[in-house]
């Protein structure tokens, strides 16, 4: 009873905390990002393998209740990783987009408010991926959701590469290692 308690109030410590962080610095870009921070790719398949369910229960079926545990954690860590790389990019895009906003070009400055808005939207959904993933890590049997992190990532994948090809036809855009 008493480890519940104590996990129960980590738990609610560490919702606290990433949701004050979010509120604090809002969608805003961090003092630290710039264009001078190039966008990292990632890996979307290897995403995809961890947040996807089906894999999930393969390993529920297959594994130890002990095993499992242990090895969903780590799975949970390495999605974190890839939430928090997904924000980061988004975050970059968004400065990207904001910069081209004021562009004479009609088609470039509508490009460039939907790379800000995607961005803005998998910024949030990246905050709220990181605060399930940090509940499951808690409770390793609840649920988790990457999902819209992955949908947006994908949407943001888009809008990047229409602005990029408007803006300098001759550079590629690439924010992903695959999709």
């Amino acid at each position: 009873m008493t480890i519940a308690i104590v996990l129960v109030l980590a738990a609610v410590i560490a919702l606290i905390l990433i949701v004050r962080g979010a509120v604090s610095s809002g969608i805003q870009i961090s003092a630290g990002a710039s264009l001078a921070h190039p966008i990292q790719p990632m890996d979307v398949e290897a995403f995809r393998n961890l947040a996807d369910p089906a894999e999930d229960d393969y390993l529920r079926q297959r594994l130890p209740a002990s095993e499992l545990r242990r090895v969903r954690r780590e799975r949970l860590r390495a999605m974190a990783v890839y939430v928090q790389l997904a924000a980061r990019n988004a975050a970059v895009l968004i400065e990207v987009g904001q910069s081209a906003l004021n562009s004479n070009d009609s088609e470039t400055a509508t490009a460039a408010r939907e790379l800000v808005s995607d961005a803005v939207q998998l910024r949030r959904n990246a905050v709220l991926a990181l605060v399930r993933i940090y509940i499951a890590l808690a409770w390793p049997n609840a649920g988790f959701a990457a999902a819209p992190v992955l949908d947006g990532y994908r949407q943001l994948h888009g809008s990047a590469m229409l602005l990029g090809r408007l803006r300098n036809p001759a550079t590629p855009v690439r924010i992903s290692v695959s999709f």
